[in-house]
């Protein structure tokens, strides 16, 4: 029976502690300024103050502007100063340890807490000890730290006895005292040891880096001097200010985040058994090492101290806990040792994994690792006294250059030490090796692991066709299922893609019952991590497992065998093989009676527990948990529910290492069960189902009719279920990479997920730290749903085929889709009657009436006020204002309906979006020459135009691709957007693929036609917050008049990134729920990732509120509104923007045919081909009558409900109520989260934003721009000199220059030339959006982001002194020339990761690149004429990379999926290369990385170069070059009668695989096959000539009679023959002609030559 809705007083939530794991980000700057040899001055103070004031803008301010979230520094205690300012006496008999404590303002609790230390000194036999109160300057503090701030205190104890390990004993003190005062006092925060050590000391505050050193006195002090400090300013996303979070923390100084926080915390948590058997009774003082209310960098130094203090070297440590990416590394091939110290850790220790630069300290050692994808910047420099300085950022420390030795960077993985104790200085590999050989790794590596070799797979079928049937419909397998995702992954080893985003019900308000995998929603990166591109950077992901107990890492003793697996996913011979590898096995079967009702799912889920505990306890290590062998009156657990709740149950036992799940399951087919299973404790997985219906399938009389008919490939039974392993694999990889995770071990257990629809008992049980925002689902009603999906498979009447549950593809008798055929129907039919609003009632009813769909179907609209008349209601052309449409690239959508779009906003007053493609300048001006037509020769293929239109977007776009990003685009705008994310894929890139790549979008995005564009995940100038405040800084800089958003999808712990957007100067953000989207996507992702506006919305409206920041920013939300009630119900919540994406296409033609990926969009709105585009029949009008309607409809609502504007909507959450609904599942619901209202909600100030955008304030280009000389030089196309220094804190220097030119003269009108010169190192973004003319030198050093957005001009940097180092020093940044479209760099050193990353213009010259150079490249020129790292090439479809390999070690580096090596031998040869990549043949998007390395080819071969892969020759096929070729050919067979016997008798084939033309003559068969690039390029006489070439090869008998050796030169000698037969100027200019000689010797076997034969010098 349906139940009636819940309304809950107080806010629902499962988690423990969801602020701590959701919400709390944080970014930074961090560095360390250290002598090696120990030496202590005042100087290495001042500099790390320096560096810590340089890092300024790295941090982040609270919501009174003031208020810092965070400086510190951790150094050498200066023991000399601090016994001059205390009662303390230095005494070499004793040992002294000195405590930082922050304690709460109250004396009385301080006496209390004074008095806990005393006793607990005492109890452990300390000598003595002294109180010092810190001398500090409140007044400094902002008004929240204020409020805030702790009473500091030191605190000096002394131990006289003799003592192993004095820093264990404080370690010891400080966990008791720390204890007994949680015990004694009513305390959370206030209590707190910054450090507690004999060596180090923590000095730090929730305060800027200016404000450190005066509100800490003791820093001020020319005596306070230090051997070393690592310094840290802090930003995060969260702005209440908590003393405690500010860093550094004990240990380290972390710039990142712990994507695997949860996770981490609970195997951790798990491994304080470990303790036990370490430490013995001592551990009960220790313990608990981590805390779920602690943020990622707390626990993570917690993890890194137990290490520490039991015996393992920091450094050894750190190597464990955040290793490299060791699996095919290039420069580990020779280094055994080290591989195998990493993969013996690897089955002890799951990684945190997550982007991170750590700088720490325990005062042996001080140093700095980075992750294993290098995801932060990491700069040091080391000089010839002896100090070493590293820096989240160069130049930020005060250096002689003259002392300087070294000038380098941290990659991926990468570690710098110094070690103190022995005066040195330890590298990358000189600290692994060193870790490496401190044990014998591969001997207990082979005690360890036990390898499985198995790859047989089962070849026949077990069940019968009605038994298949009736087990496929027991587990939930649909017919969907089945044509969907088992077709894609059994034939083409990927997961399906769809597109138009999910619009069916949420699990929990739908009436057809759904598994439990449903209910569950994946989290994903966005803003303060960078997701991972899983198919280009595969390098740095693993999917290895291990099965078996989780031996000690604290010892050597009683070392366990495991089993190691390089995947999770079993088939079913492997996990009988798991079974027989010697390690103890117990299979527990989730089956249960449905007869016994349905308390019987309970009570076997408590069966199972109790059932693995005894396992355990009989020494079983492996526990198969499995569901096999259900039966009509015998169903199973659902597997997640099983799984997760024995994970749990083993946790609370304190047993859970002892053994590894293992699910065999017949219920899970999708990524998305994998990724459920493992996230809540499976260790493998054997989908068994699957496997029997792929081995079904490959029998089924359809797939045998598409084999022989040659559609598909003639499988056998291992290939396709190999086929579904890959597809789960990749899958499995988008998934972590979504969040950010390269390895499934650190996923395994994480619980990243928010669950949607399941109550408190299920949570509890299960899923326990999962939030679960608006309940849900008891245990008992997923029994009830469990067993209703049993029920259909064993009906009166036998099954007959599977049922169509219409979950993603719409069906009359299915799930209801919100877009369906009669609602667009019905649309269509309004927006043509006119803008009347009662033409809409059909419309507005069938939206009201439908089935409850969406949060905001629970809502309703009420009020106690009196309506008001219509007339008093705000206009329809003010409310029109608020309107946007999608980002919906050109390229995506037609050119046709693209411009409709963008016409019809302005019309209205609303905001188009150009999406992520870029946009044609043509569009960028107003209209005036509209004929009676109501067409336009501006834009030629629409109607329905008027004077006074223009199509520029006023939103554009900026992307992860960087696609079309010019100065002159940026200018257009009146709002500069950043897709952080997209509702149908966030975390996840984008690909356009090659068959809509036209010549006209291939020019908007600076590419080559045919050929498939690549966004990827990450922006790879955005992987944290900081990131992103630097590139909303960069646009403020082009475009200072422009407002930036920030576009970001829904997802729990969204309020506190929103509030980081806000502190990174963001003017607008976007909130996008799950149910938007439109272009093509992963089918998981559409339907498993991200979650409804509503919620996101309410939390970050409440969070901004919470944080005072909600005045700095305007909200937008968008995700499937259709209404103007939708639109209310938004404002209610907070927006005061609407987006409208789906139903805007609808509005101007779209019918929901969902083939927008396909390119076969039959009504010419998502398409590229003419054919198609031909049939777009929209217009402006319709969607302006489609917008006003909405406008209309608001204002009828408005005057209901008694309110006259938008702005007294906004927010105001008094009209909203719960719904009186029924619902069939479940009445448990809450939707306080959406109705709660604030404590703040009286004072709506914040409603009244700023008319002008943010700005940098006073930046470095204002000394130039004020200039008049300077000014009169940009307008008038003058030359000019100027010189200027420059430091490390001016940032994004030129942009400004740059949108002042474009403002002028567009991308390519000034024709003077601006010299000038810059001294100093340069901050971030340091010539971004460079303009021809613009001639930059940089005489110094670079940060990250150099040239970003690059459009022309020079930028040259050198160092300050040049000798025979010059090019071994690192003096670029990461990710220079990201999205560059023209322009040259030239740099006397090497530079970062990621060089040339989107490149699609630019030449440059370095001297050395790190990992991912030229990744995503698609133009230009690079030279590297150095050492580079791995991954080069990844993504590369364009331009030409030349690379001196001097230790020939190229060939494992490059990236070979698409790109191809060729070793250079002469300049001719480097002339060839670059004239094709400047005329863009084919050759150009494969012919990439140029490098040393032979090609090796048979002399019949004919191919010049590798190409990408069949499919994407043909989609770069010319439609136009197809039909131009054909009416030539009956021009020559007209114009020359002689040849036409044989023209006509020859098939005619397009082909890519020669760069020109051939023909061959094969069993009386004659075919001429020809390239359409190069015919293309020919005129008309020119391809009569080649036509005539080919003809007399025939004639002449040389295909015939064709000599096989030498191949070439006989070649050559017709080749001649023939052209001395044809007038010249009928010959291509690549054609051979007697007496002209080419400059180079043909050589016998080379492919050179045979692009040669076809090139004239």
């Amino acid at each position: 029976m349906p139940k009636k809705l819940k309304n809950y007083i107080n806010p629902y939530k499962d988690s423990y502690s969801p602020q701590a794991i959701s919400g709390e980000k944080d970014a930074c700057g961090v560095g360390f300024v250290a002598h090696i040899n120990g030496i202590e001055s005042n100087w290495i103070l001042k500099e790390s103050l320096r560096g810590l004031d340089c890092m300024e803008h790295r941090g982040g301010c609270g919501g009174d502007s003031d208020s810092g979230d965070g400086a510190g520094i951790l150094c050498s205690i200066p023991w000399t100063y601090l016994s001059k300012n205390s009662d303390l006496e230095i005494d070499n008999t004793a040992k002294v340890g000195l405590g930082m404590i922050f304690m709460p303002q109250d004396e009385n609790l301080i006496k209390s807490i004074k008095i806990i230390c005393e006793e607990e000194a005492s109890n452990l036999h300390f000598s003595k000890t002294i109180w010092r109160k810190v001398p500090v300057n409140k007044n400094v503090l902002g008004p929240l730290a204020k409020a805030n701030a702790p009473f500091i205190i030191q605190w000096f104890v002394s131990f006289e006895n003799n003592i192993k390990d004095f820093e264990f004993l404080l370690f010891q003190l400080r966990k008791k005292i720390e204890k007994k005062v949680k015990q004694n006092l009513p305390m959370q925060d206030d209590f707190y040891f910054a450090s507690f050590s004999s060596k180090t000391v923590v000095y730090k505050g929730m305060v800027r880096s200016e404000v450190l050193p005066k509100f800490y006195k003791d820093l001020q002090d020319e005596d306070f001097k230090v051997s070393y400090s690592v310094y840290h300013r802090r930003f995060s996303t969260n702005t209440l200010p908590k003393w405690p979070l500010a860093q550094p923390m004990r240990f380290l100084g972390h710039n990142g985040e712990i994507n695997t926080l949860l996770g981490n915390i609970n195997w951790a948590k798990a491994s304080e058994k470990h303790i036990d058997s370490f430490w013995g009774d001592l551990a009960n003082d220790l313990k608990p090492i981590v805390d779920n209310s602690r943020s990622d960098s707390a626990n993570l130094d917690a993890t890194l101290e137990i290490n520490v203090r039991s015996g393992q070297l920091i450094t050894d440590s750190l190597l464990k806990l955040v290793p490299e990416a060791f699996r095919d590394q290039p420069e580990l091939e020779d280094k055994e040792e080290i591989q195998c110290f990493y993969e013996y850790s690897a089955s002890l220790q799951e990684a945190w994994d997550g982007p991170a630069l750590i700088a720490f300290s325990d005062g042996n050692f001080i140093g700095a690792t980075l992750d294993r994808n290098g995801l932060r910047p990491a700069r040091y420099s080391i000089t010839n006294d002896g100090i070493v300085v590293m820096g989240s950022e160069t130049g930020v420390v005060n250096l002689d250059e003259s002392k300087i030795i070294e000038k380098g960077r941290l990659g991926p993985g990468q570690m710098l030490a110094v070690d103190f104790q022995k005066g040195v200085i330890l590298r990358n590999w000189e600290v692994k090796s060193a870790a490496a050989n401190r044990y014998e790794y591969k001997k207990l590596l082979k005690k360890r692991s036990i390898n499985i070799e198995n790859d047989e797979w089962k070849e026949s079928c077990e069940l019968q066709g009605l038994e298949l049937l009736q087990q496929q419909t027991a587990y939930g397998f649909s017919a969907e299922d089945n044509d969907l995702i088992l077709d894609s992954m059994a034939s083409l080893s990927k997961e399906p893609t769809y597109c138009m985003g999910d619009d069916i019900p949420l699990a929990v308000l739908s009436s057809k019952p759904h598994i439990l995998y449903d209910y569950f929603k994946q989290r994903f990166a966005q803003v303060t991590n960078p997701p991972i591109d899983p198919l280009r950077e595969k390098l740095v992901m693993s999917l290895e497992m291990h099965l078996g107990e989780r031996c000690s890492s604290f010892s050597f003793n009683d070392i366990k065998p495991s089993i190691h697996l390089k995947s999770p996913i079993l088939n079913e011979r492997e996990l009988l093989e798991i079974q027989s590898k010697g390690i103890k096995c117990h299979k527990i079967s989730t089956l249960f009676d449905i007869e016994s009702g349905i308390e019987s799912l309970e009570k076997k889920l408590n069966d199972i527990c109790i059932e693995s505990e005894n396992a355990i306890k009989n020494n079983c290590s492996i526990l198969i948990i499995s569901d096999k062998g259900i039966t009509p009156k015998r169903t199973f657990i659902p597997p997640l529910l099983a799984i997760g709740t024995i994970h749990h149950y083993l946790l609370k036992k304190e047993i859970r290492l002892k053994a590894s799940l293992v699910v065999e399951t017949g219920q899970c087919w999708s990524t998305h069960h994998m990724a459920c299973l493992i996230g809540y404790g499976a260790s493998a997985i054997c989908p068994w189902l699957i496997f029997e219906s792929s081995r079904h399938w490959l029998k089924h009389p359809k797939t045998i009719k598409l084999i022989n008919g040659g559609k598909l490939q003639n499988f056998s039974a291992k290939d396709v279920q190999k086929n579904i392993k890959n597809a789960l694999e990749d899958g499995l990889r988008k998934i972590l990479s979504k969040i950010g995770i390269s390895l499934l071990a650190s996923y395994h257990g994480a619980q990243i997920f928010e669950a949607v629809g399941l109550g408190s008992d299920l949570i509890k049980k299960g899923f326990d730290g999962t939030t679960s925002r608006i309940a849900g689902i008891s245990l008992r009603e997923l029994a009830i749903e469990t067993i209703s999906i049993h029920t259909k498979a064993y009906p009166e009447i036998d099954l007959k085929k599977l049922e169509f549950l219409g979950f993603v593809q719409f069906r009359n008798y299915g799930e209801y889709h919100s877009n369906n055929p009669e609602m667009s129907k019905i649309l269509h039919s309004a927006l043509k009657q006119g803008p009347g609003y009662d033409h809409f009632n059909t419309y507005q009813e069938l939206i009201r009436n439908r089935p409850i769909t969406a949060l905001r179907d629970l809502l309703t609209i009420d009020s106690s006020r009196e309506s008001i008349p219509l007339k008093k209601v705000e206009s329809v052309e003010s409310i029109c204002k608020r309107f946007c449409t999608g980002g919906m690239s050109l390229g995506a959508l037609s050119r046709e309906a693209h411009e409709v779009l963008a016409i019809a906003m302005n019309r209205i007053g609303g905001k188009s979006n150009s999406g992520e493609g870029g946009e044609d300048p043509a569009r960028f001006n107003v209209l005036n020459d509209i004929d009676e037509h109501t067409k336009s020769a501006t834009l030629p293929f629409i109607k329905g135009l008027e004077n006074g239109d223009t199509a520029c977007s006023a939103i554009k776009q900026i992307a992860s691709g960087r696609f079309g990003v010019t100065p002159e685009y940026l200018r257009s705008a009146q709002q500069l957007e950043i897709k952080m994310a997209q509702g149908a894929k966030p975390g996840e890139g984008g690909q356009l693929p090659g068959p809509k790549v036209d010549t006209y979008i291939a020019k908007l995005r600076n590419s080559k036609p045919g050929v498939a564009l690549i966004s990827p995940p990450p922006h790879h100038d955005i992987y944290s917050i900081e990131d992103l405040a630097q590139l909303i800084h960069d646009l403020h800089q082009i475009h200072p008049k422009a407002k930036v958003s920030v576009k970001l999808v829904s997802e729990i712990g969204i309020g506190t990134v929103a509030a980081g957007v806000s502190k990174a100067n963001a003017d607008v953000i976007q909130i996008s729920g799950h149910d938007g989207g439109t272009g093509a996507s992963p089918l998981s992702s559409i339907k498993h990732a991200g979650l409804p506006w509503e919620l996101g919305l309410a939390e970050v409206h409440k969070s901004l509120l919470e944080n005072n920041l909600r005045g700095r920013v305007l909200l937008r939300a968008d995700g499937g509104l259709k209404t103007g009630w939708d639109v209310v119900i938004a404002a209610l919540l907070g927006a005061e923007e609407y987006g409208f994406g789906s139903v805007a296409m609808i509005a101007e033609g779209c019918i929901m045919a969902r083939v927008c990926h396909k390119n076969t969009c039959p009504v010419g709105v998502a398409t590229q081909k003419e054919e198609l585009r031909n049939r777009f029949k929209g217009i402006p009008e319709h969607v302006v009558n489609f917008f006003i309607y909405i406008a209309e409809e608001i204002r009828q609502i408005m005057s209901i409900i008694g309110v006259t504007t938008m702005e007294e909507l906004i927010g105001n959450k008094e009209f909203l109520k719960i719904r009186e609904v029924t619902l069939p599942k479940t009445n448990n619901i809450d939707l306080s989260s959406l109705i709660e209202i604030s404590d703040s909600n009286d004072d709506r100030a914040w409603i009244k934003h700023p008319k002008d955008a943010h700005d940098n304030g006073k930046v470095l280009e204002d000394e130039l721009l004020h200039d008049p000389t300077f000014i009169s030089a940009i307008k008038n196309h003058k030359s000019i000199d100027k010189n200027l220094t420059i430091i490390n804190t001016d940032r994004s220097v030129c942009a400004k220059i740059s949108g002042e030119i474009a403002e002028l003269h567009g991308n390519n009108g000034f024709k003077g030339i601006l010299n000038i010169k810059f001294t100093g190192a340069a901050g971030q973004s340091f010539g971004a959006f460079l303009l021809k003319g613009m001639h930059i030198k940089l005489v110094g050093e670079a940060n990250d982001y150099v040239c970003k957005g690059m459009n022309g001009g020079i930028l040259t940097v050198v160092p300050k002194t040049i000798d025979i180092n010059s090019s071994n020093q690192v003096i670029l940044g990461n990710t220079c020339l990201y999205g560059a479209t023209g322009g040259k760099l030239y740099a006397l050193g090497k530079s970062g990761e990621r060089f040339a990353v989107r490149n699609s213009g630019a030449t440059a010259v370095t001297e050395g690149a790190g990992d991912h150079c030229c990744e995503y490249m698609t133009g230009g020129k690079i030279v590297i004429l150095g050492p580079t790292g791995r991954n080069i090439g990844a993504g590369m479809t364009g331009g030409v990379t030349f690379i001196l390999d001097e230790k020939n070690q190229l060939e494992k580096k490059v990236n070979k999926e698409i790109v191809s090596i060729y070793k250079i031998h002469n300049s001719h040869q480097e002339k060839i290369i670059l004239s094709k990549s400047a005329t863009g043949s084919p050759t150009d998007y494969e012919l990439i990385a140029i490098v040393n390395f032979e090609v090796k080819t048979n002399d019949s071969s004919i191919k010049t170069f590798n190409y990408e892969k069949k499919f994407n020759m043909e989609s770069m096929t010319s439609k136009f070059e197809e039909k131009k070729f054909e009416k030539v050919m009956i021009k020559f067979l007209l114009n020359e009668p002689f040849f036409s016997t044989i023209t006509r008798s020859m098939r005619k084939v397009m082909t890519y695989d020669i760069p020109t033309a051939g023909v061959t003559f094969i069993e009386d068969s004659i075919t001429l096959y020809w390239n359409p690039e190069f015919v293309g390029s020919l005129e008309t006489k020119q391809i009569f000539g080649l036509l005539k070439h080919e003809c007399y090869h025939l004639i002449l008998g040389h295909v015939t009679n064709r000599k096989q050796e030498p191949h070439m030169l006989w070649n050559i000698a017709t080749d001649l023959a023939i052209n001395s037969m044809i007038p010249v100027d009928e010959l291509p200019k690549c054609g051979l002609i007697p007496g002209v000689r080419p400059e180079i010797k043909p050589s016998e076997g080379s492919n050179l030559w045979f692009l040669l034969s076809y090139e004239r010098t």
